[in-house]
C-alpha cells in the first residue's frame, strides 16, 4: 500500500512508523489512523519484518489531535439531525486503539512537540514513552467542548492517579515532558537532539530480546483489568509459553556458558 499520510520503514528488527502530516503537526485525521492501522496489520502479520516498532511525528510535532478542519462535513448524522462525534471513534479510532494495545512486539513512542487530543492516547500507548524536553501532552478535549477519548479516561488515572488525570483532562493544561517524567507517565526525557537516538537504541534493545517479550507486555496490559487470582494464573501460562520457546533454550545456554544470548524471537 502507498500511504499518503505515514512513512513506514524497517530495518534490523525494526520498524519505523513516521506520522507525516507537519503542516498539520501529523493531526490525526480518518486518513492518517487507517493508514496507520493498515501499517500496522502488515507488521503483525509479519508482512513487515519486525521485533519492535517506533512510532513518532514529522516535524515540530507528534500529533496534534484529530484533524477538525474539515468541520462537520462527512461526519454521521444522529436521529437527532445533529452530528454524531462519536461514529468516527466506533469505526476508525478505537479499533485502532485496540490494535496498538495488543500488538505482538513492544512499542517505542519517540514524542517530539506537541502530543495532544488523540496523539496523547497514541503517545501513551508506547510501551516504553521516549519524549523529547520540548515535548508536551495535552488533554485537549475541553478546548472544543468534547471529552477525552482514545481511551485517555482509561490510561491516566492508572498512570498518574485521579488528582493528576482529573486536572489534565478538567483543566486542559500542557504537560511538559520533564514534569511527564516526574510523574511517570512516561519512561525517557532527552534533549531533542537525541530523541531518535535514545528510541532508536532502546528499539534496537527490544528487537534482539526473546519471544518472552510479546507475552510480558500483553501480561502487563491485562494487570490492569486483573484481579490478584487471574494474574497469577496468567503469568503461569505465560511461562507455560516462554518455557516452549527456542529462545529459551538460548537464554540458559548463554547463562551457563557465561556468553551473551543471541534470541531469535522465536
Amino acid at each position: 500500500m502507498t500511504y499518503g499520510k505515514i512513512r513506514l520503514e524497517a530495518a534490523d528488527g525494526v520498524a519505523v512508523i513516521t506520522l507525516a502530516d507537519p503542516a498539520t503537526l501529523n493531526a490525526a485525521g480518518l486518513d492518517m489512523a487507517r493508514e496507520l492501522a493498515h501499517a500496522l496489520c502488515a507488521i503483525a502479520a509479519g508482512e513487515v519484518e519486525a521485533r519492535a516498532v517506533i512510532l513518532t511525528g514529522e516535524g515540530r510535532g507528534f500529533c496534534s489531535g484529530a484533524n477538525l478542519a474539515g468541520g462537520p462535513a462527512g461526519r454521521e448524522m444522529d436521529t437527532d439531525d445533529k452530528p454524531d462525534v462519536g461514529a468516527a471513534l466506533e469505526s476508525t479510532y478505537n479499533p485502532l486503539i485496540d490494535l496498538l494495545r495488543d500488538f505482538p512486539a513492544p512499542i517505542v513512542t519517540a514524542v517530539n512537540g506537541a502530543a495532544a487530543g488523540i496523539g496523547c492516547s497514541l503517545a501513551l500507548l508506547g510501551d516504553i514513552v521516549v519524549a523529547a524536553e520540548s515535548a508536551y501532552f495535552l488533554q485537549a478535549f475541553r478546548r472544543i467542548g468534547l471529552v477525552p477519548d482514545g481511551g485517555s479516561t482509561y490510561l491516566l488515572p492508572r498512570l498518574v492517579g485521579k488528582a493528576r488525570a482529573m486536572e489534565m483532562m478538567l483543566l486542559g493544561d500542557k504537560v511538559s515532558a520533564p514534569t511527564a517524567l516526574s510523574w511517570g507517565l512516561i519512561n525517557r526525557c532527552v534533549p531533542d537532539a537525541e530523541l531518535m537516538t535514545t528510541a532508536s537504541a532502546i528499539a534496537r534493545d527490544l528487537a534482539d530480546g526473546p519471544a518472552a517479550l510479546s507475552i510480558i507486555r500483553k501480561l502487563v496490559w491485562d494487570s490492569l483489568d486483573a484481579d490478584w487470582g487471574t494474574q497469577l494464573q496468567a503469568e503461569r501460562q505465560g511461562q507455560k509459553a516462554a518455557g516452549k520457546t527456542d529462545d529459551f533454550i538460548e537464554g540458559v545456554s548463554a547463562f551457563l556458558q557465561k556468553r551473551p544470548a543471541a534470541f531469535r524471537g522465536r
